[in-house]
Protein backbone atom coordinates (compact mmCIF):
# COMPACT_ATOMS: atom_id res chain seq x y z
CA UNK A 1 0.00 0.00 0.00
CA UNK A 2 0.89 3.24 -0.50
CA UNK A 3 0.11 6.88 0.12
CA UNK A 4 -1.78 8.72 -1.60
CA UNK A 5 -3.12 11.50 0.17
CA UNK A 6 -2.40 13.22 3.30
CA UNK A 7 -5.88 14.59 4.80
CA UNK A 8 -6.07 17.42 7.63
CA UNK A 9 -9.12 15.78 8.77
CA UNK A 10 -11.27 12.62 8.65
CA UNK A 11 -14.29 14.17 6.35
CA UNK A 12 -10.97 14.83 3.65
CA UNK A 13 -9.79 11.34 3.96
CA UNK A 14 -13.33 9.96 4.07
CA UNK A 15 -14.38 11.69 0.72
CA UNK A 16 -11.07 10.75 -0.82
CA UNK A 17 -11.21 7.42 -0.27
CA UNK A 18 -15.29 7.02 -1.15
CA UNK A 19 -14.53 8.54 -4.67
CA UNK A 20 -11.36 5.91 -5.00
CA UNK A 21 -13.81 2.99 -4.16
CA UNK A 22 -16.53 5.03 -6.26
CA UNK A 23 -14.03 4.28 -9.04
CA UNK A 24 -13.05 0.46 -8.58
CA UNK A 25 -9.85 1.22 -6.16
CA UNK A 26 -9.24 -0.21 -3.03
CA UNK A 27 -8.81 2.52 -0.12
CA UNK A 28 -7.47 2.20 3.43
CA UNK A 29 -7.26 5.22 5.44
CA UNK A 30 -4.23 4.94 8.10
CA UNK A 31 -4.29 7.06 11.04
CA UNK A 32 -7.93 6.78 11.31
CA UNK A 33 -7.91 6.14 15.05
CA UNK A 34 -5.30 7.34 16.36
CA UNK A 35 -7.14 10.76 15.98
CA UNK A 36 -9.56 9.87 19.17
CA UNK A 37 -5.80 9.58 21.05
CA UNK A 38 -4.79 13.17 20.61
CA UNK A 39 -8.38 14.51 21.49
CA UNK A 40 -9.21 18.28 20.58
CA UNK A 41 -5.48 18.45 19.60
CA UNK A 42 -4.96 18.87 16.19
CA UNK A 43 -4.08 15.66 14.42
CA UNK A 44 -0.98 16.66 12.27
CA UNK A 45 -0.27 14.00 9.63
CA UNK A 46 -1.52 11.31 11.21
CA UNK A 47 -4.38 10.64 9.04
CA UNK A 48 -3.48 9.21 5.10
CA UNK A 49 -4.94 7.44 2.26
CA UNK A 50 -3.78 4.86 0.99
CA UNK A 51 -4.23 2.58 -2.45
CA UNK A 52 -2.23 -0.42 -3.52
CA UNK A 53 0.78 0.43 -5.38
CA UNK A 54 -0.60 -1.17 -8.82
CA UNK A 55 -3.72 1.42 -8.73
CA UNK A 56 -1.36 4.95 -8.14
CA UNK A 57 -2.00 6.17 -11.47
CA UNK A 58 -5.51 6.23 -11.94
CA UNK A 59 -5.90 7.43 -8.29
CA UNK A 60 -3.35 10.07 -8.53
CA UNK A 61 -6.36 11.74 -10.95
CA UNK A 62 -9.16 10.77 -9.01
CA UNK A 63 -7.36 12.56 -5.72
CA UNK A 64 -6.70 15.70 -7.67
CA UNK A 65 -10.18 16.02 -8.92
CA UNK A 66 -11.50 15.77 -5.42
CA UNK A 67 -8.41 18.19 -3.92
CA UNK A 68 -10.27 20.68 -6.71
CA UNK A 69 -13.89 20.02 -5.30
CA UNK A 70 -12.68 20.36 -1.96
CA UNK A 71 -10.58 23.96 -2.61
CA UNK A 72 -13.69 25.17 -4.66
CA UNK A 73 -15.73 24.44 -1.95
CA UNK A 74 -13.89 26.15 0.76
CA UNK A 75 -13.02 29.17 -1.62
CA UNK A 76 -16.73 29.67 -1.87
CA UNK A 77 -17.84 29.30 1.70
CA UNK A 78 -15.03 31.88 2.53
CA UNK A 79 -16.64 34.11 -0.05
CA UNK A 80 -19.96 33.68 1.35
CA UNK A 81 -19.05 34.23 4.55
CA UNK A 82 -17.12 37.24 3.60
CA UNK A 83 -20.05 39.24 1.95
CA UNK A 84 -21.83 41.98 4.22
CA UNK A 85 -25.32 40.91 3.55
CA UNK A 86 -25.16 37.04 4.51
CA UNK A 87 -27.19 37.09 7.72
CA UNK A 88 -24.34 34.23 9.35
CA UNK A 89 -21.97 36.69 8.72
CA UNK A 90 -22.86 38.08 12.17
CA UNK A 91 -22.09 34.95 13.96
CA UNK A 92 -18.58 34.25 12.33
Amino acid sequence: MQTIYRADNLFDAHLVKDALEAEGIPAFISGEYLTGAVGQLPAMDFIAVMVPESSLPAASGIVQSVEVQLSEARLAIKEQSDAPDDPLAVFC
